[in-house]
């Protein structure tokens, strides 16, 4: 007879071990839908899907726009950014890596796991040159920690360099309202239309000190506005603005815009420096008696891309990526031109967050043609609005 307290098998028939409950594995995605589309997020969602590392995976979705507090509350430096919520320590991925990140540290989390499942009580020995599970959840603490520092690091970057764009977007305005009143003393425009220059001047100088309070929450995709948009209209009203840089010096000014060009869904004044930056560049990089060429064209059933072209001094193919950076300006021209040389980064920015490109086709001494992508409306809505 068993003593007290002590159980006897009562059968003779051999123990099943059931399976222990699988843990979760709870991720959450933050992105804007066009990110979603993307062919970097479509290969974390089918890894996701397809592999098995003994988790039971909950994957929630979160739109930036919609939920602005996660990305405070998660320290989130860019998005789309991958959070892992459980098991602890919570982790953060973003950039254009995060399918790596998550196949290096997914073998990671399940060596935890099986440690964790075995109980704290079987400590290995030390002699065997194996880990306890206390050294392995510290050495993972310790590389979170390290990810949060490099993370604050990149933040502290992006700030910086939002702070430079928006310095070189001030100069556009004041550009613009310089121009008008030089416009307005040779006689070339009236009062009225001066008037009209420098109120809508005034009011993207006004705009653009609310985007600098804005810099500190590195919310980019929260300074946009996208609405059915006439990119035509847009375009004629950045030509008028800049026709001081081209009155006077026999320039061939082309203007390629189909009547039936449908509308984009953009914001209305993010499209406005776009436009006012390429064609600037175009007129400031152009020789007296050259051509710039303003063409647009609606290339699929989503997209309509724009065209600005130059019969400048070109680009070497060398530098054709280089120009998208911070702060990065040409050898060959920055002697001789004004600006930060962030304008190209800007634009970048503006049309990566509509989900658009841009880039650049030139051979030196052939001019450079800048090309530019906007979505077609379709019946879209910005963040936040409800269908009518």
């Amino acid at each position: 007879m068993p003593a007290k307290g002590e159980s006897s098998l009562t059968s003779t028939a051999p123990e099943v071990a059931l399976p222990s409950p699988r843990r979760v594995l709870s991720l959450l995605v933050v992105a804007a839908p066009h990110h979603l589309a993307s062919l970097d997020l479509q290969a974390v969602f089918r890894f996701l899907e397809s592999s098995d590392y003994g988790f039971e995976v909950s994957l929630q979705v979160a739109d930036p726009a919609q939920r602005p507090e996660l990305l405070e509350l998660y320290r989130l430096v860019a998005t789309p950014a991958l959070v892992k919520l459980l098991p602890d320590p919570r982790q953060v991925f973003a950039g254009t890596t995060i399918l790596e990140q998550l196949k290096g540290w997914l073998p990671r989390w399940q060596q935890l796991e099986v440690v964790s499942g075995l109980g704290m009580s079987l400590r290995p020995a030390e002699s065997d040159g194996s880990r306890s599970q206390r050294e392995l959840q510290l050495e993972d603490q310790l590389l979170v920690l390290r990810q949060e520092n490099d993370t604050l690091i990149e933040r502290l970057g992006v700030q910086e360099r939002l702070l430079r764009m928006v310095a070189h977007e001030l100069r556009t305005p004041l550009t613009a309202a310089k121009l008008a009143l030089q416009s307005l003393q040779l006689g070339h425009i009236g009062a009225n239309r001066c008037r009209d220059v420098l109120d809508r001047r005034l009011g993207d100088i006004e705009h653009l000190s609310q985007d600098l309070l804005e810099v500190g929450t590195t919310r980019w995709e929260a300074l946009f506005n996208p609405q059915r948009l006439d990119l035509g209209s847009v375009a004629a009203e950045a030509l008028l603005e800049l026709e001081k840089l081209w009155l006077g010096r026999d320039l061939e000014i082309l203007a390629d815009i189909p009547a039936d060009l449908p509308n984009v869904f953009a914001d209305h004044r993010r499209m406005h420096q776009v436009m006012l930056n390429l064609l600037e560049n175009a007129l400031k990089f152009t020789p007296d008696g050259g051509r710039v060429e303003l063409s647009m064209l609606h290339r699929t059933a989503q997209w309509v891309q724009v065209s600005v072209c130059d019969s400048g001094p070109g680009i070497p193919r060398a530098e054709q990526e280089r120009i998208f950076l911070d702060s990065v300006r040409l050898p060959q021209t920055s002697g001789t031109t004004s600006g930060f040389g962030v304008g190209l980064s800007v634009c970048r920015r503006i049309a990566e967050v509509h989900g658009g490109r841009i880039w650049v086709v030139s051979q030196p001494g052939e001019g450079a043609c800048f090309h530019f992508t906007v979505p077609m409306w379709s019946g879209q809505h910005a963040p936040g609005q409800n269908p009518p």
